[in-house]
């Protein structure tokens, strides 16, 4: 086992469920320093675990180990924090109950607080649901959080990506029915629906139509569809994508008592040095919405990967949107906050 875990004990969720022996999957990289002021924090993404993060997290690389204690913590429901897959009844499967953003981000600040004790974070990055972390960090923690760097990852789900997430939903829906009660004898070999139908999603037109996928190892269309998208999903616990899509779905940072819904508020609450940058081709976290969200934010600059490669610019695939990612956070990172 390559991480660690935190438990949280009994918690109350948002929606006022207690869910009993909750905790936390988490993996460090790097030394916490003297001060405790070398942090940063970097939650995964949905369908992802700690090492897909990885890409971005070494010595020499933008959250250089040398210099930075680089906290990862999982998501609730991605199979290694508490999850549909590994919570025992009455809360397991399709029992799992619904947990939001804004619960992730409040137990994440246990960990921190409580296990290692601190009270300053240099950076909060994350792409896609780690990117809505980000910025969930950067509004309900303003006086702690220096900087914040969202990459294809929105404030909150906007209209158009929620009907889009319904849409990757559907199939799951489908092979139970839409009965609810059916839902438990769903399997991984129900989620190959949902792979096709995000494949259309998770990258652009450009990508599909300059065939780049054959870049990386696929000589055909079909094969990337079934060797890339449909494995990928295939991979997963079924129960687990309904539990993160939810979260996903329903994100927002303002829905919480701090805001009451006043998503402007919200953003404008957002104190910290903070780099938004969406993939300038996503198609359903797009960069007009990133834009409205960074014009309502005091300390923002709003810097677009531009990139064919759609959502997926933020997922360590392309070398270039690499470089540009890496150079944005090293410039990020050397901002003086008491400027």
């Amino acid at each position: 086992m390559d991480y660690e875990i935190f438990n949280l004990g009994d918690v109350t969720l948002q929606s006022g469920v207690t869910f009993p022996n909750a905790f936390l999957a988490y993996k460090t990289y790097g030394t916490l320093n003297e001060k405790k002021d070398n942090v940063i924090i970097y939650p995964t993404a949905f369908g992802d675990q700690h090492v897909q993060n990885e890409w971005l997290i070494g010595d020499g690389v933008a959250l250089d180990t040398q210099r930075y204690f680089i906290i990862v913590p999982n998501l609730l429901g991605n199979g290694l924090s508490s999850s549909p897959s590994n919570t025992p009844p009455p809360f397991d499967r399709a029992n799992f109950p619904q947990v939001t953003i804004y619960d992730n981000v409040t137990f994440q600040h246990r960990l921190v607080t409580e296990k290692f004790g601190i009270q300053k974070i240099a950076l909060v990055v994350g792409w896609s649901m780690g990117g809505i972390q980000a910025f969930q960090w950067g509004a309900s923690y303003p006086d702690m959080v220096e900087r914040i760097a969202p990459i294809a990852g929105m404030a909150k789900t906007w209209p158009h990506t929620s009907v889009v997430l319904s849409g990757v939903i559907a199939p799951l829906m489908a092979a139970s029915r839409f009965d609810a009660s059916k839902r438990d004898h769903l399997t991984s070999a129900d989620l190959r629906a949902v792979g096709r139908v995000y494949a259309g999603w998770g990258l652009s037109q450009a990508f599909y139509r300059e065939e780049l996928y054959r870049g990386i190892g696929y000589d055909s269309l079909a094969d990337f569809v079934a060797g890339f998208w449909e494995e990928a999903f295939m991979k997963m616990d079924p129960h687990n994508v309904l539990a993160m899509l939810w979260t996903g779905q329903f994100a927002d940072i303002s829905v919480n008592p701090l805001y009451n819904g006043n998503f402007d508020k919200a953003l404008q609450s957002i104190t910290a040095r903070a780099c938004i940058m969406p993939g300038s081709t996503d198609l359903f976290c797009t960069a007009a919405d990133n834009e409205y969200e960074a014009q309502r934010m005091p300390n923002a600059v709003f810097c677009p990967v531009d990139s064919i490669w759609g959502h997926f610019a933020g997922r360590g695939m392309n070398n270039v949107d690499n470089q540009y990612i890496e150079d944005s956070l090293r410039q990020l990172l050397a901002y003086s906050v008491d400027e």
